[in-house]
């Protein structure tokens, strides 16, 4: 079926190349048009459906937000003329209809005013809340920043949306800047490998044509789906290491089959029904991989896996189209621009590896495997948490404004736990359910680690639960104006919310035990709590990711194993497969724990050390489980070429071996230095991402498949190729060969 394909791809190779231009003329127009990106969430958990009802009670959501710290060296805050200022520059944002409500120490009660001052007196602390979804309000939040007239102020924005803002830029440039870093070492590789100019240029552009079409469709995507901003760098990453390798994989036998005396087209067909075979199997592979996040269905990994699996369906249509069109007009010109380089056969080295270690396979397979197993070890000391601000670097605005607050406003800048209590009526204060309440918030009081709670029925210290019954029982018109005003912003409908305030960070065990107390008693009257915020909303992705991991993983792990027995015919070696793919990634997790986790090589690389975040490891398992293969496909499709020629399991690996080493290792090196150019990126996901995977292939392509593969086959023998003999007639049969064995 490939040779028929690679025919037929050589005689309409021009109709061929006009489709593939059109194509990536429809990407580009996708690109122009932009896209919808978020942050990525997880939707449906506790902390979600909590935050909802906050909304629902406030009438806007409380997340589209920013803050800005007011800062005057000369002006105090009870000077007017401070007061005068803050008001002018607040008059634009208070007129705008896109915003919902502004607080500020101006026309609050005294006792919130003080909180919203900092020590000094020369700080005021605003917040903006906007009326759209986060969505839409992160598109108008330039606008409105812009909006604000500083007068004697310095301005600081801190918040939801700043943090958007800058997370969008920051990614944007790192994207840039891993692609110049990124293409220039590919084409490095390849020079090396290749030696001449067009035969390197090829497979970068591959990669750059997979990237634009993957780009553009996850735009086109995010209009119907959940894209986080993150998507656009994993897909990035993926499609041009997954394209280049692909391409360089056709390319080699190519030559190889035009040095050996075939024509162009004799060269094609055989280039495609053997190396153009393995790429599709490779990028089945990885697609099989990703389709493990769409066990993720309500959080933005779903859609990322999706993403992730377009841009390598892609990687492999442009090889298997494209390449080859290109190929068959280029003909010999492929060895144009020769560069000087020597020209050195590696493939006695590789020989003599395979048989060295297959002469001792135990010495050789027990101390790789305790080296691999030792470089996992630190992923058993693994503690997840979201991502916040802090995964911006100290220079972005949405961070220092961060820094800033914890300074000047600390119990603004306290963890703050959300208690949304729905009530089966509205409304939520009478007399009854505001003596419930009170009660309530006195036992979250008296939690160990609360600082304080923030709520209608917090407004007096001095007032007990049956004086705040009382109080819900008197008119409006004769309530303190205070406690009109704290139960306007902390009530609505059938709603009432508390806010539960403590000094431990976010992602801290104590932060984490207040929340597990305060939901172990979930009856508020004739009422029920839901707990939300940012250590509830960290509890529960990681539950959510715990939950469907195992089932994701399973699939993974049987549909690969399916593909290898499609391509191998053997039950044996997918088996093999499989335990060595998980190997690679042991080791990738031990180094992202031990360096991100722990914080060695945090001053070389950048960063602050600390929790990572739940969904890394599940991406990070997805993605390489499946590039991983990419190896794996090519070395035993070549030994398994060999072990059909000689029928000697011995003599198959070494020249499996032998032929494809040092593809193998150009192509590790070509994805270790375009994954290792992500690793660049600030902000901390990305970079854990590309150097997690750049890991996992570097020890993939080294210690795994150079010397425990063989070291496994020779210990194996000829039952590496053993199945059933009823499967092994059906492979026989659908593959159109001589069942083995």
């Amino acid at each position: 079926m490939f040779e028929a394909w690679g025919r037929r791809l050589y005689r309409q190779r021009w109709l061929v190349l006009a489709l593939n231009g059109a194509m990536v003329a429809g990407a580009a127009a996708a690109l122009l048009t932009g896209g919808r990106l978020t942050t990525g969430a997880i939707r449906g958990t506790e902390a979600d459906r909590a935050q909802r009802l906050a909304e629902d009670a406030l009438g806007f959501p409380g997340a589209s937000s920013f803050t800005v710290i007011f800062h005057s060296a000369a002006l105090a805050a009870p000077d007017p003329r401070f007061a005068q200022a803050l008001r002018a520059a607040l008059a634009p944002l208070a007129a705008d209809p896109r915003v919902a409500a502004i607080e500020a120490p101006l026309d609050v009660p005294p006792p919130l005013a003080a909180r919203l001052v900092s020590r000094d007196g020369h700080r005021a602390l605003v917040t903006v809340t906007l009326r759209d979804p986060v969505q839409a309000a992160a598109r108008e939040y330039p606008a409105l920043r812009a909006g604000i007239v500083p007068g004697p102020f310095d301005l600081t924005f801190t918040g939801m949306l700043p943090f958007l803002d800058d997370l969008d830029a920051i990614l944007a440039h790192d994207l840039r800047r891993a692609e110049l870093v990124s293409l220039p070492l590919a084409l490095l590789v390849l020079l090396v490998v290749f030696r001449t100019l067009v035969a390197a240029m090829l497979p970068v552009g591959v990669g750059a044509l997979a990237v634009v079409t993957g780009v553009a469709a996850v735009l086109l995507l995010s209009h119907v789906l959940d894209m986080a901003q993150y998507t656009i760098n994993v897909v990035s990453l993926i499609g041009l290491g997954v394209a280049i390798d692909y391409s360089l994989f056709i390319v080699s036998r190519y030559r190889d089959e035009l040095a050996a005396g075939a024509g162009v087209d004799e060269a094609i067909a055989r280039a495609l029904e053997t190396a153009g075979r393995a790429v599709v199997f490779s990028g089945l592979a990885v697609v099989v991989g990703l389709s493990g996040l769409l066990f993720f269905t309500g959080a933005y990994l779903a859609a990322m896996g999706l993403a992730g699996a377009l841009v390598v369906a892609f990687a492999v249509f442009y090889a298997l189209t494209f390449l080859p069109a290109l190929l068959a007009v280029l003909g010999p010109r492929i060895d144009l621009g020769r560069i000087p380089l020597p020209h050195v056969r590696t493939e006695e080295g590789w020989r003599r590896i395979a048989v060295g270690v297959m002469r001792h396979p135990l010495a050789v397979l027990l101390p790789t495997l305790a080296a691999v197993l030792a470089t996992g070890a630190p992923f058993l000391r693994l503690r997840l948490a979201a991502a916040d601000v802090t995964a911006l670097p100290r220079a972005a605005e949405a961070r220092r404004g961060y820094e800033a607050l914890r300074r000047w406003f600390p119990a603004a800048a306290g963890t703050r736990i959300l208690v949304a209590v729905r009530f089966p009526t509205a409304p939520a204060f009478t007399p009854e359910r505001a003596r419930a309440l009170a009660l309530a918030s006195r036992r979250f009081a008296a939690l160990p680690g609360v600082v304080g709670v923030e709520s209608a029925v917090d407004v007096d210290p001095g007032l007990d639960a049956d004086a705040y019954a009382a109080l819900a029982a008197t008119p409006a018109a004769l309530r303190p104006p205070a406690f009109n005003a704290a139960l306007a912003r902390t009530a609505g409908g059938r709603v009432a919310l508390l806010a539960v305030l403590t000094a431990a960070p976010a992602v801290s065990p104590e932060a984490a035990a207040i929340v597990r107390a305060i939901r172990a008693e979930r009856r508020v009257g004739d009422g029920a709590l839901l707990v939300g915020g940012e250590t509830a909303n960290d509890l529960d992705a990681t539950a959510f990711v715990l939950d469907r991991t195992p089932r994701a993983v399973a699939c993974v792990t049987v549909m690969t194993y399916l593909v290898l027995f499609a391509l191998l015919g053997s039950i044996v070696l997918p088996l093999k497969a499989v335990v060595m793919n998980a190997l690679s990634i042991a080791g990738s997790f031990g180094a992202l724990v031990w360096i991100f986790q722990e914080g060695h090589l945090s001053g070389l690389l950048g960063f602050e050390p600390g929790p990572i975040e739940p969904t890394l490891p599940v991406l990070l398992f997805c993605a390489v489980f499946g590039l991983s293969m990419d190896y794996e496909v090519l070395l035993l499709s070549r030994i398994q070429e060999e072990y059909r020629r000689s029928g000697d399991n011995t003599v198959a690996v070494g020249e499996g071996l032998a032929r494809s080493g040092r593809l193998i290792t150009s192509a590790a090196a070509i994805m270790v230095a375009v994954f290792a150019a992500f690793a660049l990126a600030r902000v901390v996901l990305v970079k854990a991402m590309g150097l997690g995977m750049a890991v996992a292939v570097a020890l993939d392509a080294t210690l795994v498949r150079v010397l425990m593969v063989p070291a496994t086959m020779r210990l194996f023998g000829d039952l590496n190729w053993w199945a059933p003999r009823p499967l092994a007639r059906l492979w026989a049969r659908a593959r159109g060969v001589r069942a083995a064995g």
